[in-house]
């Protein structure tokens, strides 16, 4: 039986430069919206001698994901990992388009793999730096339980919270909230997935040199970097490396934990204001 490795948002930027390195002994399935981009992708990774398939998935419809599990089934083939790298940044869309994406399409991949999962199996949910960020009092933590039983509901709560600066910054804050979000259920659900011998991980990745963190180096990105350790945007070979070893067997203890990616940004920001200490 083969083993398979899914990729969500794989066409590209940290999802692409993942399916490079599981591709090197995981059969891999990427996932996205646009056939066009996959194909591109796919090209690609088989110009680096690595087997991949491709599949068109709207994350935000749970059918569509069952469809990309089916698909990545077929054949007796076992998809043991997931790495859920789909997701918007604050300009992709507004509030409400985040809070469906980041937050209840990330219920359904975790949904969608936990009725499957076996021992040994793993699913990587992609968070966020911003995720960590913000004051505690803006998150709904109450709401986030609705995300399983009335995702619209859900939803609402994000974008109403959103809301409580002025509009330019309703989609930084709902993405921060659905970021946070993805935290919290990353660790809810980690009994879950022991109960069938798999683990669940989130990783929170910084400013990275990909197209979307690009999107948002004037929108905030680049600000970490004036408090960051390390005065760079990451490469997305460095995310790929830490969410290929999340995802592979060696760490099999590791779960129901969020690994943050940042570059020293949060521990710079923190220590920054110490006798002696110079940004």
């Amino acid at each position: 039986m083969t083993q398979t490795a899914i990729i969500t948002g794989g066409a590209g930027g940290m999802g692409l430069a993942t399916a490079k390195i599981l591709g090197s002994d995981h059969r891999v399935v990427i996932a996205d919206l646009d056939q066009q981009r996959l194909d591109t992708a796919v090209a690609e990774l088989a110009a680096g001698g690595i087997e991949a398939a491709s599949a068109v998935c709207d994350i935000t419809d749970r059918a569509s994901v069952e469809r990309l599990l089916d698909e990545a089934e077929r054949g007796g083939h076992h998809v043991r990992a997931v790495v859920h790298a789909a997701g918007i940044s604050p300009q992709m869309g507004s509030a409400e388009r985040v809070a469906r994406i980041n937050g209840t399409g990330t219920v359904n991949v975790t949904r969608a793999f936990l009725a499957r999962a076996a021992e040994g199996d793993v699913l990587v949910n992609v968070a966020s730096t911003a995720g960590h960020g913000l004051p505690k009092i803006l998150i709904p933590f109450g709401s986030f339980r609705l995300a399983e039983t009335d995702p619209a509901a859900f939803e609402r709560a994000i974008v109403r919270r959103a809301r409580v600066a002025g509009r330019k910054l309703h989609s930084g804050i709902a993405y921060g909230i659905s970021k946070a979000f993805v935290l919290w259920y990353t660790r809810s659900q980690a009994v879950a997935f022991g109960k069938r011998g798999a683990r669940i991980v989130s990783v929170s990745p910084g400013s990275f040199d990909t197209a979307m963190g690009r999107l948002e180096e004037n929108h905030g990105a680049a600000e970490f970097l004036k408090v960051s350790a390390i005065k760079r945007f990451g490469k997305p070979e460095e995310i790929a490396a830490v969410l290929a070893f999340c995802a592979g067997s060696a760490p099999g203890y590791l779960t129901g934990v969020d690994i943050l990616v940042d570059g020293g940004a949060r521990a710079g920001a923190e220590f920054r204001k110490r006798p002696g200490v110079t940004p």
